[in-house]
Protein backbone atom coordinates (compact mmCIF):
# COMPACT_ATOMS: atom_id res chain seq x y z
CA UNK A 1 0.00 0.00 0.00
CA UNK A 2 1.07 3.33 -1.16
CA UNK A 3 2.40 5.62 1.91
CA UNK A 4 1.89 9.31 1.87
CA UNK A 5 3.93 11.35 4.15
CA UNK A 6 1.54 13.85 5.59
CA UNK A 7 3.75 15.61 8.02
CA UNK A 8 7.38 16.31 7.60
CA UNK A 9 9.88 16.37 10.77
CA UNK A 10 9.57 20.00 10.50
CA UNK A 11 6.24 20.40 10.51
CA UNK A 12 5.57 17.99 13.65
CA UNK A 13 8.65 20.22 15.36
CA UNK A 14 6.46 23.41 14.67
CA UNK A 15 3.26 22.05 15.82
CA UNK A 16 4.67 20.12 19.00
CA UNK A 17 6.05 24.18 19.77
CA UNK A 18 2.46 25.31 18.91
CA UNK A 19 0.87 22.80 21.37
CA UNK A 20 3.63 23.43 23.79
CA UNK A 21 2.83 27.37 23.77
CA UNK A 22 -1.38 26.39 23.73
CA UNK A 23 -0.69 24.37 27.27
CA UNK A 24 1.36 27.32 28.83
CA UNK A 25 -0.99 29.51 28.01
CA UNK A 26 -3.82 27.15 29.37
CA UNK A 27 -1.73 26.67 32.87
CA UNK A 28 0.13 29.84 33.45
CA UNK A 29 -1.46 29.94 37.16
CA UNK A 30 0.26 26.15 37.53
CA UNK A 31 3.62 25.53 39.43
CA UNK A 32 3.61 22.36 37.55
CA UNK A 33 2.21 20.51 35.32
CA UNK A 34 1.92 16.78 34.62
CA UNK A 35 1.94 15.27 31.34
CA UNK A 36 1.06 11.75 30.53
CA UNK A 37 2.21 10.42 27.32
CA UNK A 38 0.31 7.18 26.38
CA UNK A 39 3.22 4.34 25.22
CA UNK A 40 4.34 4.33 22.90
CA UNK A 41 4.43 7.06 20.37
CA UNK A 42 2.43 9.12 22.43
CA UNK A 43 4.73 9.27 25.04
CA UNK A 44 7.07 10.09 22.73
CA UNK A 45 5.30 12.93 21.37
CA UNK A 46 4.74 13.66 25.19
CA UNK A 47 8.84 13.98 25.69
CA UNK A 48 9.05 16.74 22.94
CA UNK A 49 6.34 18.39 24.41
CA UNK A 50 7.73 18.60 27.28
CA UNK A 51 11.15 19.68 26.16
CA UNK A 52 9.37 22.74 24.31
CA UNK A 53 7.19 23.46 27.28
CA UNK A 54 10.09 23.82 29.85
CA UNK A 55 11.63 25.87 27.54
CA UNK A 56 9.02 27.93 27.41
CA UNK A 57 7.71 27.97 30.30
CA UNK A 58 10.65 27.48 33.07
CA UNK A 59 8.47 25.82 34.99
CA UNK A 60 8.76 22.47 36.24
CA UNK A 61 7.12 19.91 33.60
CA UNK A 62 6.36 16.21 34.72
CA UNK A 63 6.47 13.47 32.42
CA UNK A 64 5.02 9.80 32.66
CA UNK A 65 4.02 6.93 30.87
CA UNK A 66 0.84 5.11 30.61
CA UNK A 67 0.82 1.49 29.06
CA UNK A 68 -2.32 1.03 27.77
CA UNK A 69 -2.97 -2.41 26.16
CA UNK A 70 -4.65 -1.15 23.18
CA UNK A 71 -6.51 -4.62 22.14
CA UNK A 72 -8.07 -5.37 25.94
CA UNK A 73 -8.96 -1.84 27.12
CA UNK A 74 -10.20 -3.14 30.06
CA UNK A 75 -6.91 -4.77 31.18
CA UNK A 76 -4.39 -3.04 33.85
CA UNK A 77 -3.11 -0.13 33.32
CA UNK A 78 0.36 0.96 34.14
CA UNK A 79 1.29 3.87 34.96
CA UNK A 80 4.87 5.66 35.83
CA UNK A 81 3.37 8.11 38.25
CA UNK A 82 1.84 7.51 41.93
CA UNK A 83 -1.88 8.61 40.80
CA UNK A 84 -1.74 10.42 44.17
CA UNK A 85 0.79 12.77 43.32
CA UNK A 86 -1.49 13.82 40.39
CA UNK A 87 -4.26 15.16 42.79
CA UNK A 88 -5.33 18.57 42.48
CA UNK A 89 -3.16 19.46 40.02
CA UNK A 90 -2.94 20.06 35.94
CA UNK A 91 -2.45 16.92 33.51
CA UNK A 92 -2.44 16.64 29.89
CA UNK A 93 -2.76 13.45 28.49
CA UNK A 94 -0.62 12.97 25.19
CA UNK A 95 -1.42 10.35 22.23
CA UNK A 96 -0.02 10.04 18.64
CA UNK A 97 -3.22 9.64 16.70
CA UNK A 98 -6.66 9.54 17.63
CA UNK A 99 -8.15 7.15 15.80
CA UNK A 100 -11.66 5.80 17.09
CA UNK A 101 -11.16 7.92 20.89
CA UNK A 102 -11.37 4.21 22.62
CA UNK A 103 -7.53 4.66 23.69
CA UNK A 104 -7.88 8.29 25.14
CA UNK A 105 -11.69 7.99 26.94
CA UNK A 106 -10.55 4.77 28.71
CA UNK A 107 -7.75 6.47 29.42
CA UNK A 108 -9.00 9.64 30.39
CA UNK A 109 -11.56 7.54 32.90
CA UNK A 110 -8.14 5.80 34.69
CA UNK A 111 -6.84 9.23 35.14
CA UNK A 112 -10.22 10.66 36.40
CA UNK A 113 -9.93 8.03 39.32
CA UNK A 114 -8.08 10.88 41.88
CA UNK A 115 -9.07 14.28 42.06
CA UNK A 116 -7.41 16.50 39.08
CA UNK A 117 -7.43 20.83 38.62
CA UNK A 118 -7.98 20.05 35.13
CA UNK A 119 -7.47 17.57 32.25
CA UNK A 120 -6.70 18.22 28.83
CA UNK A 121 -5.94 16.16 25.94
CA UNK A 122 -3.37 17.12 23.06
CA UNK A 123 -2.55 14.39 20.07
CA UNK A 124 -0.25 15.14 17.01
CA UNK A 125 -3.13 13.67 14.51
CA UNK A 126 -6.94 13.87 15.08
CA UNK A 127 -8.71 11.71 12.40
CA UNK A 128 -12.17 12.31 13.01
CA UNK A 129 -13.47 9.18 12.94
CA UNK A 130 -14.56 8.86 16.71
CA UNK A 131 -16.70 6.24 17.88
CA UNK A 132 -16.58 7.78 21.90
CA UNK A 133 -17.21 11.57 22.63
CA UNK A 134 -13.58 12.42 23.07
CA UNK A 135 -12.37 16.58 22.62
CA UNK A 136 -8.89 16.60 21.93
CA UNK A 137 -7.83 20.16 23.07
CA UNK A 138 -4.44 20.74 21.65
CA UNK A 139 -3.96 18.72 18.25
CA UNK A 140 -1.24 19.30 15.81
CA UNK A 141 -3.82 18.68 12.20
CA UNK A 142 -6.96 17.70 11.85
CA UNK A 143 -7.51 15.06 8.90
CA UNK A 144 -10.50 13.63 7.41
CA UNK A 145 -10.08 10.02 6.00
CA UNK A 146 -11.47 6.83 5.21
CA UNK A 147 -12.02 4.20 7.67
CA UNK A 148 -9.60 2.17 4.97
CA UNK A 149 -6.42 4.61 5.84
CA UNK A 150 -4.13 4.09 8.37
CA UNK A 151 -2.52 7.09 10.17
CA UNK A 152 1.21 6.48 11.57
CA UNK A 153 3.60 8.69 13.27
CA UNK A 154 7.29 7.20 12.27
CA UNK A 155 10.35 7.60 14.76
CA UNK A 156 13.30 7.09 12.03
CA UNK A 157 16.47 5.66 13.44
CA UNK A 158 18.37 9.35 12.74
CA UNK A 159 16.65 11.11 14.93
CA UNK A 160 13.63 12.54 12.57
CA UNK A 161 9.86 12.09 12.67
CA UNK A 162 7.31 12.23 10.48
CA UNK A 163 3.45 11.32 9.77
CA UNK A 164 2.09 8.82 7.29
CA UNK A 165 -1.09 7.90 5.61
CA UNK A 166 -1.68 4.91 4.14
Amino acid sequence: MQKTVILSDQDIRLKIRRIAHQIHEANLEEDKVFIAGVAKSGYRIACLIKEELEKISGREVKLGELQVNKKDLFAPYKFSFDMEELSGHSVVLVDDVLNSGAVLIYAVRYLLSVPLKRLTTAVLVDRNHKRYPVKVDYKGLSLSTSLHNHVQVVFAGDGTIRAELS
